[in-house]
Parts: structure tokens; sequence; C-alpha cells
């Protein structure tokens, strides 16, 4: 009797469809959470650009005639941070602010964000537009205060809420969904009331910000079992295979 090698059953077939389809659906289970945190990030304007400010606003010391945002979004990494939106010039925000001897104008955009980044139960306000006029030493965060209290901040010194915005929460961690995971990890890059940024990032060692749960872009338990059921049904087809052959 000639066998011929390779011919696979109705039953083997099954199995090599099954796991043909399965695979996919395992490596979707292996790929972690995205992880974000709801905070407001600090930005100057240079030139027509926004950038990602490299002080926080305590810190920084614009002069007259400079341009800084404020953003409140749910971002992953400082560098993805979503940038204020709206009109971004000092000649139309300060328009109606006069040059004065012994200060300095900064113009303000403050971008309260979206209703889908807004924390639950909570509708950001209008965005708008400020021109502080405040002594020629004063810092950002001092010029914010001077045209958008209340201002809040939590315990560490981080700028909370602009404007009485957000009324809870501080720089939450939040998943891919927009949900709160309940953590209180500082934001990648978020900015503090009390001196230059921190920056924090979900891979950091710190367990309230990388979570243990498997949520930080390593491979899940899920996902190796799923390999190990993989392995034990390939074996199956490939033992169906030459019994049948």
């Amino acid at each position: 009797m000639i066998r011929r090698a390779g011919r696979v059953g109705g039953s083997g077939r099954a199995v090599v469809l099954f796991l043909a389809a399965l695979l996919p659906l395992l490596a979707g289970a292996g790929q972690a959470q995205a992880v974000g945190y709801r905070y407001w990030s600090f930005w100057d304007l240079d030139g027509d650009r926004w950038t990602y400010a490299t002080q926080g606003p305590s810190v920084a010391r614009p002069a007259d005639g400079d341009v800084q945002g404020f953003r409140f979004a749910v971002s992953e990494e400082s560098d993805d941070s979503s940038q204020p939106r709206g009109a971004a010039d000092f000649a139309g925000i300060c328009a109606k602010t006069p040059a004065k001897d012994g200060s300095k104008r900064v113009a303000l955009v403050i971008d309260f964000g979206t209703a889908e980044d807004a924390p639950s139960g909570e509708t950001p306000p209008a965005n708008r537009t400020a021109c502080a006029r405040v002594a020629p030493d004063a810092s950002t965060a001092e010029a914010l205060a001077s045209v958008a209290e209340p201002l809040r901040y939590d315990n560490s010194a981080l700028l909370c809420a602009i404007a009485g915005y957000p009324e809870r929460g501080c720089g939450e961690q939040v998943s891919g969904t927009g949900t709160e995971s309940g953590t209180g990890a500082p934001a990648p890059g978020k900015e503090t009331e009390g001196g230059s940024e921190e920056t924090v990032s979900p891979d950091s060692s710190d367990s309230s910000a990388s979570g243990e749960s498997g949520d930080d872009g390593g491979p899940s338990l899920g996902l190796f079992a799923g390999v190990a059921v993989v392995a034990l049904l390939g074996a199956a087809a490939f033992w169906q295979v030459r019994r049948r052959g």
C-alpha cells in the first residue's frame, strides 16, 4: 500500500482552520490596553507652532509679548499631548490690554479639552484666551492666576485645575477607553507648581505608575496561555495528519 504523505483529512483541516482563526485573536489579546493620563499640559508658542514647555509654570518666566498655552486632555506621553486649539496671536489676544511701564503682558490660551477627555459627570467650559498684565519678574503660574482663578493644586503642588476645571482629579491614570484606573500616578511630563516638570512614564518601576496588572505593555499571562493552547492543538493536528496519511 502506498501512503500519500501530507494529505489532511476532514478533522485535520478543521483543526488547521481553527488555529488560523485563533491566532489573530491571541495576538490581539497579548497587546496591552493603552494607558494614558488626564492632566493639564503646558506649552510655549514658538513662531507659529506650539512646543511642549521644558519648565513648569511656576519656574517659567515669560517675557513681554510671549504666548503660552494650557491644554486639558488624556495623553499617553508628554510628546504626544494634545496642543492648545484656537487663536494664538499676541496682538489679537492683548489688543485691549495696553502696555504699561513696570509690567509685562503675557498672552494665554486656555483649552479645556473635549467632552471625551472630561472626567465623568463634568463638561469642559468654553476655551478662552486672556492677556495677563503682571510684574516683570512674574512666573507663568502668577500670570495664569491673575486671569483664570480658581486654580487648584494637589499636595505635591501639581497643577490640577484651571478656572475650577476639573472639579476633581489630578493627573489620574486612565485606560484606553477613557475610564479612570484609580491610580494617582503623575502624568508623563506633567508640570508642577513648585518646579520643573516631573516625568514619570507608565514603564516606571513605581507600581502605581506602571500597574502590576499586566497593562504595562509587556506580554500578558493570557498570551502565554494562548500560545500553549496553540502548541497543543498544533501537535494534535500533526498527529491526525500522520495517522490518516
